[in-house]
Parts: structure tokens; C-alpha cells; sequence
């Protein structure tokens, strides 16, 4: 059994922008992005929206997917993901459960089908116990440093700042676009990863990696939509 089941997580407290989850992006709400990405990949069986507000849970519900409430000790600013899909996962039935699980963050409105089904295809077919989308890293990470009382030193201890780019080696970051884990390993492993076990690496384009958290975020997101010209 390959069950695939894709939570879009979203809680309804955002500091940052309150109501992020559910304003509007090129007409509809943030979160709905996500669902309609994950209703559109084959690879997924069904889309779960855990929330703890009312508000979201209808935006969820109204795009389609269904919605499952979880208690405010879940959706706090700390609350790990991985408990509140585990709370989740423990009130499903034995036919309910995933073997696969899949996290769509709804901050990333602009991952494709095919990022999703990358990820999949790496834990079903090829013998990944997790996979996640990452992105080629912004800048040269092997030129950062750090404050010290000694002063600025080089974060990346083994490496030369002053290195050309091309002698250093290629570094890539993770997105949160889409995380694809195993049931087993996932639910074995007690801490917060989501990789757990041997890890895939399915790579998105910047122009796909936008992560809305600002104002700005929110304007740049529409003006690739706008650029696209096109749904999910």
C-alpha cells in the first residue's frame, strides 16, 4: 500500500501578517494554492487542512479539502509540525492512515505538480525514506561569517572565504515547499525532522521558492503569478 495523504498546515495565530493563510493571493486564498496543487497531483490520495481557526477552516473546507481541528497546545508559534500531524494520524482510522506523508506549507503558493510528485516518486519508487524540495543557495554560503568577541570569523571553518564561487562546493537549502516521508520512519523518529533515514532532494527554480511571510513576499508572489499567467 503506497496511501499518500497531504496536510497543509496552517495555523490561524501568524504574527507577522495576521490572517496570512487566508488572504488573498490573485484572488484566492493563500492556503487554497496549496490545495489545489495537491487535488491536481495524481500522487496524492487525499488533502488535509489542520487548523485551529474557524476561519481557515472554512477557506479549507470551501477549496475542497478536508478539515481536521487541532487543539491550541498543537498551534502555537512552537508547536512542532511533525506532533500535530501525529495527533492527526491518531484519530484516522486503520484505513485512514497514511503510508506516505506529505506537508505542503501554505506559504509556498507556488510549487508546481511536479515538485509534489518529485518528491512522491523519490519515497515510493526509488527507495528514499523522505524526501523535500530544496533550492540552489542564494549567494555563496561559504563566504558567511559570524561575530565572535575575537571578532568577525568565517562560519564555514574548512573553507576559504576568499575562495572564487566555482572552487567552492555546490550548496543548496531547503525551500518547505514539500516534505514526502514514510509513515515508519517518520512516526520512529521522536525529534522534529522531517528526513528522517536516507533523504531525497527533489530541486525547484528561485522563480517556484517564494516563501510568504512579508508584505513583500505577498507583492512578489503576484507578480510571478502575473508574469506565469497561469493556475496551478
Amino acid at each position: 500500500m503506497n496511501r499518500t495523504v497531504a496536510f497543509v498546515l496552517a495555523r490561524a495565530g501568524s504574527k507577522g501578517l495576521p490572517g496570512k493563510n487566508i488572504r488573498p493571493l490573485a484572488g484566492k486564498p493563500l492556503l487554497a494554492w496549496s490545495i489545489a496543487a495537491a487535488h491536481a497531483c495524481p500522487d496524492i490520495d487525499e488533502v488535509i487542512v489542520s487548523t485551529d481557526g474557524d476561519d481557515i477552516a472554512e477557506a479549507g473546507s470551501a477549496a475542497g479539502a478536508r478539515v481536521m481541528m487541532r487543539p491550541p497546545e498543537l498551534a502555537s508559534d512552537t508547536a512542532p509540525p511533525k506532533d500535530a500531524v501525529r495527533f492527526h494520524v491518531s484519530k484516522m482510522s486503520a484505513s485512514e492512515r497514511p503510508d506516505i506523508i506529505v506537508l505542503l506549507q501554505p506559504t509556498s503558493p507556488l510549487r508546481a505538480v511536479d515538485d509534489i510528485s518529485a518528491c512522491v516518486s523519490s519515497v515510493r519508487d526509488d527507495g528514499f525514506d523522505s524526501c523535500a524540495t530544496f533550492v540552489e543557495a542564494p549567494g555563496d554560503v561559504f563566504r558567511c561569517w559570524r561575530p565572535t568577541d575575537a571578532g568577525m570569523k568565517p562560519l564555514h571553518k574548512n573553507y576559504d572565504p576568499w575562495a572564487r564561487r566555482q572552487d567552492h562546493p555546490e550548496a543548496y537549502v531547503l525551500n518547505g515547499a514539500v516534505y514526502a516521508v514514510r509513515a515508519k520512519p517518520f512516526f520512529a523518529d521522536e525529534s522534529t525532522n522531517w528526513l528522517p533515514g536516507r533523504s531525497g532532494m527533489a530541486l525547484m527554480p528561485t522563480e517556484r521558492s517564494v516563501d510568504i511571510d512579508t508584505e513583500l513576499d505577498f507583492a512578489f508572489a503576484e507578480l510571478l503569478l502575473a508574469r506565469r499567467g497561469e493556475d496551478v
